[in-house]
């Protein structure tokens, strides 16, 4: 039934081009139009992306675990060499060897020979160089945290938390423009029947004021009536150029939402629902799904995780060390080419600081928590009045259906009796203006309801099952030809 009705309205909104001079447009269903905006929106593009910044920022927080690595190397330049200056002992070795020979522990005869022997040694230079001025090398060092406090946990939690939320604010940014495209492709076709209505009573009034023209010259209406006619024919261009413009409009601000592609015609017309669930259902659903308290839900996690790190801070921090160097340009050979160690490090006082900023935490967790009631209720009244709303523009349906068999009925009437000379024009051409405005009316309800529906699937967190709505046995149809 829908299909054979879609396809009617495409035929219908066709021919209505081809009569009008403009060239048929390609027909666009609610589905594509949905399907177009999850796909070329740059606002979902954009919380794409953010998901993924927030996956990279949850992969950097595991690498808080793994060993750090690094690669040094350097070149020095000193103004000298490093070393020490024996020389001055030279004088107390020459004093020595005379002490030994005057005190007769060695023979007078052996000490040319022993000074011989010590000529060479003492003349030279005593300057004993441990570095050379010039040096570099080439190493690294490695550290691994074997025991942070738990900041390394918590900030791996936070990051996963951060992923979360962003993935959550998508979910809602992707419930939004879905309810935007609603409103944006019904308010479309909305506008293109409100025209059509516009046409029917320009045509209408236009011929009415050419029967007048002919009774007022063959002296059959007195020239008020026509003037009358005449000021309702300006009426009705003005009403007709106000819902073209219209239409410009909210076709501009489709192909917005649509991320910038051709709008085209809508096809699918808007419907009523003869029966809808309970509102508990909703509330439920909202309780489970919703985006906001999700999010609030996240937030109060990431206060809590706040709270970890800042006790953290009293904890001691352990890391494990090690360093070596496998490229030595002159390094001297004293120096050690490796080396491993643990380090630790307690903070015993730092003004109190830690103690303000844990005390802080704990007061941001009972603010989170604070919002996160208040949320839960905030997003329980405006599911209700989203439902309410709904009913409302149902059983307002039921009243302006009413109505509108009323007024066909007495248009059909004052054309009876305009024929027959009983009734004069005006009663005629109001009864046409007033038939026109009652079919608007509806239209406007329809467009209400399913906007209204929209709203509260989003605020039930399901706003991707608007489609399944459209598409049920007990969705009834509405157009401005009924």
């Amino acid at each position: 039934m829908n299909r054979r009705v879609t396809l009617a309205a495409a035929l219908l909104l066709g021919s209505a081009a081809a009569l009008h001079g403009q060239p048929a447009e390609r027909a666009l269903t609610l589905d594509e139009a949905i399907a177009a905006t999850l796909t070329e929106n740059a606002a979902l593009q954009a919380a794409d992306h953010a998901l993924r910044a927030a996956a990279e920022r949850r992969r950097a927080a595991a690498g808080l675990r793994l060993p750090q690595l690094s690669l040094t190397g350097a070149y020095t330049y000193l103004d000298k060499d490093i070393g020490i200056d024996l020389n001055r002992a030279k004088s107390a070795v020459h004093r020595f060897s005379g002490d030994l020979a005057a005190s007769g522990i060695l023979a007078p005869g052996l000490l040319p020979t022993i000074q011989g022997l010590l000529s060479p040694i003492l003349e030279a230079d005593w300057n004993l160089k441990l570095q050379d001025r010039s040096l570099g090398f080439v190493g690294g060092e490695a550290t691994l945290p074997i025991w942070m406090g738990g900041r390394i946990n918590a900030a791996n939690r936070a990051a996963r938390i951060d992923e979360e939320s962003v993935r959550t604010a998508g979910d809602g940014t992707r419930n939004g423009l879905i309810t935007e495209t609603v409103e944006r492709y019904y308010g479309l076709a909305l506008a293109l029947q409100v025209v059509e209505v516009r046409r029917q009573v320009v045509e209408g009034v236009r011929s009415h004021l050419k029967d007048a023209v002919e009774l007022e010259s063959n002296g059959m209406i007195p020239r008020s009536e026509r003037l009358y006619v005449e000021v309702k024919m300006a009426e009705a261009e003005r009403a007709l150029e106000e819902a073209e413009l219209q239409v410009e409009t909210i076709e501009a601000a489709l192909e917005n939402t649509l991320g910038g592609g051709r709008a085209g015609r809508p096809v699918s017309a808007m419907f009523l629902l003869d029966s809808i669930e309970p509102l508990d259902r909703y509330r439920q659903l909202a309780g489970q799904r919703s985006p906001l308290l999700r999010q609030v839900a996240l937030k109060r996690q990431l206060a809590d995780v706040g709270v970890r790190v800042k006790r953290a801070e009293f904890l001691p921090q352990v890391v494990a060390m090690a360093g070596g160097s496998f490229y030595n340009y002159q390094v001297s050979g004293i120096v050690p080419r490796w080396a491993v160690g643990i380090g630790l490090r307690i903070r015993l006082f730092d003004g109190l600081r830690r103690e303000r900023d844990y005390a802080a935490a704990r007061q941001t967790v009972r603010e989170v928590e604070a919002l996160e009631r208040q949320a839960a209720t905030g997003i329980g009244v405006l599911v209700e009045q989203r439902y309410n709303s709904l009913l409302s523009y149902r059983y307002r349906m039921t009243s302006i259906e009413r109505s509108l068999d009323f007024a066909t009925e007495y248009l059909r009437m004052k054309e009876i009796a305009f024929r027959e000379g009983i009734a004069p024009s005006s009663e005629l051409i109001d009864a046409e203006l007033d038939l026109a405005a009652i079919r608007t009316e509806r239209l406007e309800a329809a467009y209400r309801f399913d906007l209204a529906l929209a709203q509260l699937l989003e605020a039930a967190g399901i706003s991707e099952a608007y489609t399944a709505y459209l598409h049920r046995d007990d969705a009834r149809l509405i157009r401005f030809d009924k």
